[in-house]
């Protein structure tokens, strides 16, 4: 599924949750953060605000956009567990934020094979040969 949101002077924040019944393992990829049309040239602080493993909420920023060096930011599908929020910290955007978000269902357990083959089942490979010259 994709992810988009915009973050604005009027709407600094947004969270992405899912339902605490939710049994699936859920995972949040942030792939681009930038500027979009009426930006001002100024800092714009963009943080991710989530918990630690001892539930304290920390924020951390992952972006740092000026339109006059710096409009975009490629995030390479920064994994995230939801619940998360994604807060303007400074600036007043617009800040456009792009990702996708799996979801993985536990009750398939299916997929969970013995990952020792026998020597039977394997595959024998014939030897790779030197190229000829």
């Amino acid at each position: 599924l994709l992810l988009g949101c915009e973050l604005t002077a009027s709407t600094k924040s947004y969270t992405f949750q899912v339902d605490e019944e939710d049994d699936s393992d859920h995972i949040l990829a942030l792939s681009v953060v930038s500027l979009t049309d009426g930006a001002k040239d100024e800092c714009n602080v963009v943080e991710v605000v989530g918990r630690n493993h001892e539930n304290q909420e920390i924020a951390v920023p992952v972006a740092n956009l000026k339109l006059s060096c710096q409009p975009l930011l490629s995030l390479d599908n920064f994994k995230l567990q939801p619940p998360v929020t994604f807060r303007l910290a400074a600036g007043s955007g617009p800040v456009h934020l792009a990702g996708w978000h799996r979801i993985m269902h536990r009750e398939d357990a299916s997929f969970e094979e013995d990952d020792d083959l026998s020597e039977e089942d394997e595959e024998e490979l014939p030897p790779i040969k030197p190229a000829k010259k």
